[in-house]
């Protein structure tokens, strides 16, 4: 605790220092009704996720602005809705991309991946190669985050569904990370595959809800983070078979009241967070940037910040310690809900609402929106 502690601390101090590098902003794309994800299919063209159900495919070049066809079932409810996107790293080749999304009948609802076949605008070959088990009610907390451990590989991020206790339970998806392969196999060396009564997708357990991650393009390591209640906001090295200890540790406090939860911030078998937010952001899409537009930024960490409304940059250090915190743009773009690195090498950041907008990051004064 005390290593995470004196972090916090650390970064707290470094928001005040002042950068050499002066950012301003450009809008790339506007008039976004809820946008949750942006994936690039080539240096020119994105996609980007409504979260009430809607893909598009964008020229950035043109503007021209297209819908994308055949979409399965969504059950757009709360938070949930259609949520992540992903482009395979073979696309050029394979035209498959992965989209995860919340379904269900009878208010009956959880976090599910699919796969498709892009042509054009259109899904050809869909295939759902995930669904959580079980599904609930409620709209909170579906997660979810794909990311690309390598070419056949990927793990998707779940949240606890607003039932903090199925996070500590084997036979329940909730409130975990799982990892598959890009055709809905399970690995053979899943951690818990052949724990008797696990489900054997699961990759790590006691998360509370994961709208943030990113593989480490160096390490191949999977960071994560995860919404806190009332504060304890965590961000995690996210390790094969560690628990992360929601609802028994956390830095967060029961809404309103502000008691303690759990058993407090630390008990053996369970994992550290590498920093905390206190009071929360509200964290969501994360990127490790490993563009040059802003080089004096290559190698370090940005997180879009909801409740915040500000793009949080994390220094790291060689012993992958967060030694640096800063605050950028504070209350000037809004609610944060995606960052990603361009293959242009630029840094964007998708901001949610009704009106939202894809807006690139940019050093050039000039540019300032």
């Amino acid at each position: 605790m005390r290593s995470v502690l004196l972090t916090f601390l650390l970064g707290c101090l470094y928001q005040s220092s002042v950068l050499a590098l002066q950012p301003s902003t450009q809008v790339r794309v506007s008039d976004l009704n809820s946008p949750w994800a942006v994936a690039w299919i080539d240096s020119e063209v994105v996609l980007i996720t409504e979260r009430p159900g809607r893909l598009l495919r964008i020229d950035l070049q043109t503007g021209t602005r297209q819908e994308v066809t055949g979409l399965p079932p969504i059950a757009a409810i709360g938070q949930g809705g259609l949520l992540d996107v992903a482009v395979d790293p073979q696309f050029s080749t394979n035209r498959w991309i992965y989209f995860s999304l919340t379904a269900g009948q009878g208010g009956q609802i959880g976090t599910e991946l699919w796969r498709a076949r892009l042509v054009n605008a259109e899904l050809q070959e869909l295939t759902r190669l995930f669904a959580m088990t079980p599904k609930s009610s409620g709209g909170r907390h579906f997660g979810s985050r794909i990311v690309f451990e390598r070419d056949d590989l990927l793990w998707l991020t779940l949240g606890d569904r607003g039932d903090q206790d199925r996070a500590q339970r084997l036979d329940d998806h909730a409130g975990s990370v799982i990892r598959l392969h890009t055709d809905g196999r399970i690995p053979e060396d899943n951690p818990y595959r052949t724990v008797t009564g696990a489900r054997p997708e699961l990759f790590s357990i006691g998360h509370r809800n994961i709208q943030g991650a990113f593989r480490h393009p160096d390490t191949g390591a999977l960071w994560t983070h995860e919404h806190g209640p009332q504060g304890g906001d965590e961000l995690n090295l996210t390790q094969a078979g560690k628990n992360y200890g929601w609802p028994v540790i956390t830095y967060g406090r029961n809404y309103g009241l502000g008691t303690p939860i759990g058993e407090g911030t630390e008990k053996p078998g369970m994992e550290q967070p590498k920093t905390i937010w206190v009071p929360s952001i509200a964290p969501s899409g994360m990127t490790y940037y490993t563009g040059n537009r802003l080089a004096q930024w290559t190698g370090q960490v940005f997180l879009g910040a909801l409740r915040g409304q500000h793009l949080v940059r994390l220094q790291l250090d060689d012993s992958q310690r967060v030694i640096a915190s800063e605050r950028l743009f504070e209350n000037k773009l809004g609610r944060i809900r995606d960052v990603r690195t361009g293959p242009d090498g630029g840094l964007y950041v998708l901001t949610d609402g009704p009106r939202g907008q894809l807006i690139e990051i940019v050093p050039e004064p000039s540019l300032v929106d």
